[in-house]
């Protein structure tokens, strides 16, 4: 696996800041945009690389740089399109979500993204699978990737109807580390070995060594999968494998939004920090269990981050 990075090494966290719209509020979101006000939050250094529009829901987003004081270097301003949505449906049935097609985060300026990250000493490069949907955002992506020795750590955060096999694969292969849900890593069994989830259950062993065979087709160090209240599992490409299972339960769930990305956002700050890889998952998982007893992917209130602050100190 790679070396942890040097203590000024900045994650860069490049994709969607966006709103998701009720109807009645707007809420910023956007799986990138969590991970790097999460570690804002904890003091990391990180630098959010996204676009948004001239536009009220663009002010929404500005106004959560400000409030997590993260720098807008890499904040680009689209004078022709909107601030990503994602418009919310509520019903008895639970939420329907519909990702618009063609907003600000799909048009990041390569040139614009580029010479914020030159400036920022990234140690990690955070990248997921729906802000390259547009090629414009992509090509920026890959030139980030490519400017970079940093670590690359994809959270595929796979979209309904917004990444194809192709897409994923080249990610998969620009990847050191991959996270991925139990429903994520079904996804990929299905494209590359044909196992289908109507197909009989895999025993553990089996699950293992198609894990471990992903690791060798993509030249991984390591893949994780997140199993929600039941912990994760940490696959890496020396053969060993960490089952967290011990993850403490919150007292109640309001919602799981967010939970990955929390998860996400704790890993690599451990990485940052220097914690040992056991600890660094034991935390993440914590941390994301933390996050489903509140409402939304973020805390409203900042307050929440010092009770881990001084219990991680």
């Amino acid at each position: 696996m790679s070396t942890p990075a040097p203590a000024a090494a900045t994650a860069v966290v490049f994709g969607e800041a966006l709103v998701d719209d009720f109807g009645t509020e707007q809420v910023v979101g956007g799986a990138p945009f969590n991970v790097a006000r999460h570690l804002a939050a904890f003091m990391a250094p990180q630098l959010m690389v996204t676009r948004i529009g001239n536009d009220r829901a663009g002010q929404a987003v500005r106004a959560e740089f400000e409030r997590f004081a993260m720098s807008e270097a890499g904040l680009q301003v689209d004078a022709m399109e909107e601030t990503g949505r994602v418009l919310v449906e509520r019903s008895a049935r639970g939420h329907r979500f519909t990702i618009l097609p063609n907003q600000a985060y799909d048009f990041v300026d390569r040139a614009q993204a580029l010479a914020a990250v030159e400036n920022a000493q990234p140690g990690s490069v955070y990248f997921g699978t729906l802000a390259q949907r547009n090629e414009r955002s992509r090509s920026a992506l890959m030139a980030i990737l490519e400017a970079t020795h940093a670590l690359r750590y994809l959270d595929l955060n796979l979209r309904d109807g917004q990444a194809d096999e192709r897409c994923v694969t080249r990610s998969l292969q620009a990847a050191n580390i991959a996270k991925v849900n139990e429903e994520e890593l079904q996804a990929l069994f299905t494209w590359y070995f044909q196992i289908k989830p109507e197909d009989p259950p895999l025993s553990a062993e089996e699950v293992r060594a198609s894990c471990q065979a992903l690791l060798k087709m993509f030249s991984l160090d390591a893949l994780i999968v997140t199993l929600g209240h039941r912990g994760s599992v940490y696959f890496g490409a020396d053969g060993q494998v960490l089952m967290h299972r011990d993850n403490p339960a919150p007292p109640f769930v309001i919602d799981t939004v967010g939970a990955g990305d929390a998860f996400s956002a704790i890993f690599l700050l451990g990485r940052m920090r220097g914690w040992a890889l056991d600890v660094s998952l034991a935390r993440a998982n914590e941390f994301a269990g933390a996050i489903c007893a509140i409402p939304g992917a973020v805390p409203r209130d900042l307050g929440f981050y010092d009770r881990w602050m001084r219990k991680w100190r």
